[in-house]
Parts: C-alpha cells; sequence; structure tokens
C-alpha cells in the first residue's frame, strides 16, 4: 500500500471514529434516556458510552501515530461491533447502527493493515 493510500486509509478511519464517537454519545445520553424501555437498558447505555470512549481512544492512537494503534483499532472493531448488536433492532437506533458498522469495518481494516 502507498503512503498516500495508507495516509487516505488512516484519515478514513479516524473520521469514523468520530462519527461513532459522536453519535454514540448523543444517542445515548439524549434518544435512549428519553425513550426509556429497552433503550434505556443499563447494558445498552454502558455499550455505548463504551463504544464513543474507545472510538476516542482510536482517535488519539492514530493522531499521535502510536505503533499500539494497531491493537487499539482492533479493540475497537470488537466493541462497535457489540454496539452494532446492542443498536439492532432498537427504534430510532439506525444510524447509529451504521455509524458503528462503518466505523468497525475501517477499523478491521486498520488493525490488519
Amino acid at each position: 500500500m502507498s503512503t498516500e493510500s495508507q495516509r487516505n486509509s488512516l484519515a478514513a478511519c479516524i473520521e469514523a471514529c468520530r462519527d461513532c464517537h459522536d453519535t454514540c454519545l448523543s444517542m445515548a445520553t439524549g434518544h435512549c434516556l428519553f425513550m426509556g424501555g429497552h433503550h434505556s437498558e443499563p447494558e445498552h447505555i454502558r455499550t455505548m458510552l463504551l463504544c464513543a470512549q474507545t472510538c476516542e481512544l482510536a482517535i488519539s492512537a492514530m493522531v499521535m501515530e502510536s505503533t499500539l494503534h494497531k491493537e487499539i483499532c482492533a479493540l475497537c472493531a470488537d466493541i462497535c461491533d457489540a454496539c452494532a448488536a446492542s443498536c439492532s433492532g432498537l427504534e430510532g437506533m439506525e444510524d447509529c447502527y451504521e455509524r458503528c458498522r462503518t466505523c468497525k469495518d475501517l477499523c478491521e481494516s486498520m488493525s490488519e493493515g
């Protein structure tokens, strides 16, 4: 992979992590709490908040060009996958589901590259 291609992949992953972080955080503290029921179950909220925090950690690792960014991105992919599963089928959570899936896919690619 060329240096320019690597930079583009890195930038795309950072953007996906930012989008996922912002969406998970705002949905967990807004939509989910207001909806109640399954949306506000403690494990669902914890998963969403952990996803947001892990995305933030992955962004930091990539921006700092840490040698550990691959491991952190692998972890982020796993947590995004869990968050997408938690959001799947819940009313109004389609955007969060999609952002988590996109972030998962890009973080997986980053962890393998």
